[in-house]
Order: structure tokens, then C-alpha cells, then sequence
């Protein structure tokens, strides 16, 4: 090798190396494995993490750190007078991602987005049952499939919503994870190759992000799309260390293992946020904690058991342990940050004695019961089993004897929808969209039973409030009857309320831009890292 072909040769290596070194990557230490990677067919922010908010984009999305909508896929809008007609003008020449697994032919067009919608509303959709036993829990539990009556191609970029009747929060909702627009390319191709599960493995969207692998309970990678129609991320490399103990995650952050992670135990954030590396911002969560009751099983069928066992749990003492005073007692469906939130509603009181004799009263004597506790952290219950634990004692006080189960999260999810589930199943919720009909409709109203709805409670008089605030314009108006509707929720108590909690996230002082969202989302989107 002659003294030129040495020079030319150790400039490609220090070239090479130098683009490497340049090459910036995120760990972020999640929580949970994903159910699956269709945002659709869940309801789960752990799932919504690794699909929706990474690989795919909607026709609106929600600015970063709030509720407000902001265009997405569709560049602007127009709504009819009458609030039944909603015709959105798509951006022109919107990438889907180049993968190893696909090469789209061509780029985003109406087709995509009635595919993407379709495929949930019509149960003759030759992709409605693609996954076997598909729900689409959102788009059924909020009656979507009743609400359009159709979506029309007007052209190659303009698409056509028309509704059975006006709906207050439907620009909000197609905002939400579940209206992730697909490409119809790649599910043709999934489709004549007879592989159409793969649309729930290998996620292909027009996202910040692009999905490059995933090893089960252990890591998922991204890395930038090149050709995201807002501009490649700061961020090359995204990986998701699935890590579910919350002090391994904050071992991990210590350590720079992981830059950023959520759901930290109490416990931790005081010697998380003395650690001179780090920054621990926090916000009050949009969310509540609950346990419900099967409704239709006895003895919970009955008001006043439910309201008995209420009264025999010590909400406070359930805070102070799980999140040392980082949340208040919950006493509504809805938290204190939402508009309509009715403070006049009285809680149920912690009184044992009174709990006792309501059960001798209601004929319910030696009551054995089930309470399901979470296997993972959520924003609002850190630790589900010391909150069962604590639950189990208190019944114990009263006669009630509590046996605690669990099951992995995304079995969990799944056999706690089942209309024959027994006991009570402790759940919660972060809203998705900042509006009350997506906590008192979608939680609990009656389209919702054998879904998101794990009271199975179907209320007549809860429902047509909830029901006639959708078809409401008017926010004063809306407000009145969802006031209305939680003092029905209190007066019937198909849940125990539990709390609405503080939502820390740990992070590494390098990370740059990322927004605390009161929705609960974990975007990477215009998110740096300092080198």
C-alpha cells in the first residue's frame, strides 16, 4: 500500500468513525412490553408508546404538552354547519417509511385513511378480524361504529367524514392512538402473501420513527425516518429497554443506562432528584385510579355492598404508602384538572363500623371476593399489589375475606373486560383527548360493557347524560350534565375511586426537549440528546 492509498484509506476510517460517533441515541427504560404494535386494537399507554407514538401519525395530533389539536396527516379542515360533515384536506406527498420489510410505491392518500377507519367499523372488513377476537375497544366503546355513517374519497387528498349526528369531542378523538392512520399498501401486501398478523408485528407507518426490531420483554428499536415529513429527529437510535421493576429503572438512569424512564417508585424521587445528573420534572396527572366491580354479579350487583366495601377502604392510607402523599383521594371519574369536575359530590366516608353493619343489613355475611391487582406501574397506581395488600387488610376488618390475583399485563387487560370476570379489578385511566366523555363515556357507559367498561355497569339515567353531552355543542350545557352524571356515578358506585396521582419522570440533565404531556403520552418527537 503506497504512502497515498495509506492517507486516503485512514481519512474513510476517521470519516467512519466520526459519523458513528455522531450518531446520537435515547434509551428510554419503558415500564412494560407492548400488547402488540396496532394501536387500534388496544387500549394500553404502554402499547400506544411503541406504536402509535413513534411509528405513526394521525389526521390531527395534540401539541406537545397539551390538549389543543394541531394539524397532522390532514393539512386543514372544514366542518358543516351542523356539525355532521367533516372533510379534511391531506398534506400532499407524506412518505410511509422504507423498511427491510416494505417499500411503498407511492405516497399517503384518502385510501389509507378509510382503510385505517374501515377495518374497525365494519365487521364484514376483511381486515376487522385480522387479530383473532379483535374488539377495537375505542372505536367501539365510543360508538363510532354508529356515529359515521360514512367516509367518502372526495379525491386522492381529500377525505369526507359524515355522522349520524353531531359530536362535541370528534375532532379530539381522531387525535387519540387508535386513529393512527396505516398505509393500505402494506396491508395489501401483507394481505396477498397471506401474512396480515404481521400488521400487528412489524408496524409501518409516517411516523418520527421507524421500527427496526423488537426481542420480547427485553427491547424494541427505532431509528429515525429520513423521511418524516416534518424532518428527521435529532434522535438517530430509539430503544426501549423494557425494564419492569421501578428501582431497576432508576438504577438503570443512575447509571446512564437508560436517559429517561417513568413511574418511578415514591420511594426514589427524593435521591432521584439529589442526583446532580438528573432532573425530576412532574405535573398532576390527568387520571384516576379505580377498582371496579362486576356490576352483574352478586353480591356487587347490589348498591349498598358496594358502597359498604367503599367505606371500608382507607383511600388515604393507600397514598400515603404507595405514593408517599404524591396523589389525593379520588372521589370522581374524572380528576380535579378537568373541566366539569363537580366538587360539590360527597365522598363515600372511611367508616368500618358503618361498613359492617351495611353488609349485615344487605345480608352479605362471610363475602369471599377477588381483587385483581396490576403486574406493572401506571401513572396512577405505582404499585398495585401494596394497594391490594392494604385493600385486603381493611375488608378483613369487616368480615370480607380478599384474595389477591394477577396475571401478566396484557392477560390482565384482557380477562378483566370478560362480562363473567369475578371480584373487583383494579384499573385506571390518563385521559387521551382532555375531554370528560372520554373518561364517563368511554369508562363507563353502556356501549363500553364487555370493553373498557370493567364495572359492566350500564346505567339508563348515567347513559343519557353522558350520551346527550356528546351531541352538545354548547361547553356550559355539556358541563351541567356531566356534573349531573358523576352524582349519579356516586349515588350507584360501580367503582371505588381511588386516587389521582402526581406523575413524575425522571430524567438524564442531556436529554433536551421533551415535554411532560397531561395525556400521559411518552413522545420522542423533537427530543435531543446533549453529547
Amino acid at each position: 500500500m503506497n504512502s497515498l492509498t495509506r492517507l486516503l484509506a485512514a481519512t474513510a476510517l476517521t470519516l467512519a468513525l466520526g459519523s458513528a460517533a455522531s450518531a446520537k441515541t435515547l434509551v428510554y427504560c419503558s415500564e412494560a412490553s407492548p400488547e402488540g404494535f396496532d394501536p387500534a386494537l388496544y387500549t394500553a399507554g404502554t402499547t400506544f408508546d411503541a406504536s402509535s407514538r413513534t411509528v405513526y401519525n394521525r389526521l390531527v395530533e395534540f401539541k406537545h404538552g397539551s390538549t389543543e389539536t394541531e394539524p397532522g396527516l390532514a393539512e386543514s379542515w372544514e366542518i358543516s354547519e351542523d356539525g355532521t360533515e367533516y372533510t379534511f384536506k391531506l398534506r400532499p406527498d407524506v412518505k410511509f417509511q422504507t423498511t427491510d420489510f416494505f417499500t411503498p410505491t407511492r405516497t399517503l392518500n384518502a385510501d389509507d385513511v378509510i382503510y385505517s377507519f374501515e377495518r374497525q367499523l365494519k365487521s364484514d372488513n376483511p381486515w376487522n378480524q385480522y387479530v383473532a377476537g379483535a374488539s377495537w375497544e375505542y372505536a367501539s366503546g365510543m360508538g363510532f361504529p354508529d356515529l359515521i355513517k360514512s367516509i367518502e374519497k372526495v379525491d386522492d387528498l381529500t377525505v369526507k367524514f359524515t355522522l349520524n349526528r353531531p359530536e362535541a369531542p370528534f375532532l379530539a378523538d381522531l387525535a387519540m392512538d387508535f386513529a393512527s392512520i396505516m398505509s393500505k399498501e402494506y396491508a395489501d401486501q401483507l394481505k396477498e402473501a397471506g401474512n396480515e398478523a404481521t400488521l400487528n408485528q412489524q408496524p409501518l407507518g409516517t411516523g418520527p420513527f421507524q421500527f427496526v426490531a423488537y426481542q420480547p420483554d427485553a427491547v424494541i428499536r427505532y431509528k429515525a425516518n429520513p423521511d418524516y415529513f416534518k424532518g428527521k429527529q435529532p434522535i438517530d437510535d430509539l430503544i426501549f429497554a423494557i425494564t419492569t421493576d421501578a428501582s431497576v429503572r432508576a438504577q438503570k438512569l443512575k447509571a446512564n443506562e437508560c436517559q429517561i424512564f417513568p413511574y418511578p417508585n415514591a420511594a426514589d424521587v427524593e435521591s432521584l432528584k439529589s442526583d446532580p445528573n438528573l432532573e425530576v420534572p412532574s405535573q398532576e396527572g390527568l387520571n384516576v385510579a379505580y377498582m371496579a366491580y362486576n356490576t352483574t354479579q352478586a353480591p356487587f350487583d347490589k348498591v349498598e355492598v358496594r358502597k359498604a366495601l367503599n367505606m371500608a377502604i382507607n383511600k388515604q392510607a393507600i397514598i400515603d404508602a404507595v405514593f408517599q402523599g404524591a396523589a389525593v383521594p379520588a372521589k370522581n371519574p374524572i380528576p380535579p384538572t378537568m373541566w366539569s369536575y363537580n366538587d360539590t359530590v360527597q365522598d363515600d366516608p372511611y367508616d368500618p363500623e358503618k361498613s359492617k353493619q351495611m353488609l349485615k343489613d344487605a345480608g352479605v355475611e362471610n363475602l369471599s371476593m377477588k381483587i385483581w391487582a396490576m403486574p406493572v406501574s401506571r401513572p396512577y397506581m405505582l404499585n398495585a399489589r401494596r394497594a391490594a395488600e392494604l385493600m385486603q387488610a381493611d375488608l378483613q376488618k369487616v368480615g370480607v375475606s380478599a384474595e389477591i390475583v394477577s396475571y401478566e399485563w396484557g392477560e390482565y387487560l384482557e380477562k378483566s373486560k370478560a362480562k363473567d370476570r369475578d371480584g373487583a379489578a383494579m384499573l385506571g385511566w390518563t385521559g387521551d383527548n382532555g375531554d370528560p366523555d372520554n373518561f364517563l363515556d368511554t369508562l363507563l357507559g353502556c356501549e363500553a360493557v364487555g370493553g373498557n367498561n370493567r364495572a359492566q355497569w350500564c346505567d339508563e339515567e348515567f347513559d343519557a347524560l353522558v350520551k346527550k353531552a356528546k351531541v352538545t355543542s354548547d361547553q356550559a350545557e355539556r358541563t351541567k350534565l356531566y356534573e349531573q352524571a358523576q352524582v349519579v356515578f356516586k349515588e350507584k358506585a360501580p367503582w371505588l375511586t381511588i386516587d389521582h396521582s402526581t406523575v413524575f419522570m425522571p430524567m438524564q440533565k442531556s436529554v433536551k426537549n421533551f415535554h411532560q404531556d397531561p395525556l400521559g403520552y411518552h413522545r420522542f418527537d423533537d427530543v435531543d440528546i446533549a453529547e
